[in-house]
């Protein structure tokens, strides 16, 4: 794709993750929740340029940045996120305006550590932008895990004290 071109796209991807995180969405209890950023994790890590061999020390010093950011992105996305019990036990959330600030935030500090590194002249390839980007949805997916399981299942209406009355045949 032409260079050109990477703006747009990588705007209305990021526009398209906001849209669909403020709307309400059934969490569910799925315990894979870190299977999609740890293949992201395992797929930076096997590929060469995760750090600058130019400037190694500073290379790992803004990917430890970058890896913070993420890690307090995904944090603040979980915290903001509003999580209720539906009526019949499923648990939902939806972001809140908090959520679209930290969201920003966080993409701001990022492009903020991208653009100061390329002023120093240390590269941040693909590698290093899989790692950062593998921090957020994994804190996110831990936290809203454990805040889910601190909320109580929905009350139940107790069973009926009297059997339930057999199909007509079965009467005579």
């Amino acid at each position: 794709m032409p260079g050109f071109l990477n703006v747009p796209v990588i705007t209305a991807v990021i526009a398209l993750v906001i849209v669909r995180q403020c709307a309400p969405q059934r969490v569910s209890g799925d315990r894979r929740w870190w299977v999609l950023p740890g293949v992201l994790l395992v797929m930076a890590l096997r590929e060469p340029g995760l750090v600058d061999p130019r400037h190694q020390a500073q290379s790992v010093g803004v990917l430890g940045a970058e890896v913070a950011v993420g890690v307090i992105t995904g944090a603040g996305w979980a915290w903001t996120t509003r999580l209720w019990p539906a009526e019949d036990g499923a648990l939902w959330g939806k972001g809140t305006r908090a959520t679209v600030c930290v969201r920003t935030g966080g993409l701001t500090l990022r492009a903020a550590l991208y653009g100061l590194a390329a002023v120093r002249g240390i590269h941040q390839g693909v590698p290093a932008l899989m790692t950062a980007l593998a921090a957020t949805p994994v804190v996110r997916g831990g936290v809203l895990a454990w805040r889910a399981a601190e909320i109580p299942q929905p009350c139940r209406a107790p069973a009926e004290a009297t059997p339930p009355r057999p199909a007509w045949k079965d009467r005579v």
